[in-house]
């Protein structure tokens, strides 16, 4: 049987390096290359699509990184591209609930657990927006704690409040 592969490219963005992956042209992982979880995301991933990682920038790698420019140049408030999200299917509605917040939105974990009818489960549906592997396409960083506080990111809360910041009107800097 010929081993399944996921391209992977690493991206230095302006907020934090992150690793990019491609399946059969379809991104299955946009994530920060250092966070917490790491290994548990990539082992999810790997045994989800029986597959390998190798090092490859793809045409769809290529458009990612173009689009994540575009969006931290304030070009682009979308992405369009094709995704393929790797979790159990609990995971994969949270995920789907996150795209629903709009940019320069916000979102409670207790909102998107009413959202889901699911009003209880705020403790899993916090850690299913953790296990998110697509940061930024998939806007786990627009969820915030019910007392409005910036509240656990893989990318850190600095970045989280950069993101939250440039969604919001402003500009990034580079230093």
């Amino acid at each position: 049987m010929q081993t399944k592969i996921i391209h992977i490219h690493y991206y230095q963005s302006l907020v934090g390096e992150l690793i990019m992956g491609d399946f059969n042209n379809q991104l299955c992982l946009c994530d920060w290359r250092y966070r917490k979880m790491r290994k548990e995301i990539d082992n999810r991933i790997l045994k989800g699509l029986q597959a390998e990682f190798v090092n490859k920038k793809t045409p769809l790698l290529i458009e990612t990184q173009n689009q994540l420019e575009n969006y931290f140049d304030k070009k682009s408030t979308t992405f369009d591209l094709p995704l393929l999200l790797v979790g159990t299917d609990f995971q994969q509605s949270v995920w789907r609930a996150l795209q629903q917040v709009d940019y320069g939105k916000t979102q409670t974990y207790l909102g998107l657990s009413k959202q889901l009818k699911n009003p209880k489960a705020i403790r899993a549906v916090a850690s299913a927006n953790g296990a998110n592997a697509l940061s930024i396409i998939i806007p786990c960083h627009r969820i915030i704690g019910s007392n409005q506080e910036l509240v656990g990111y893989a990318g850190g809360l600095a970045t989280k409040k950069k993101l939250l910041f440039l969604e919001q009107g402003g500009q990034l800097e580079l230093f």
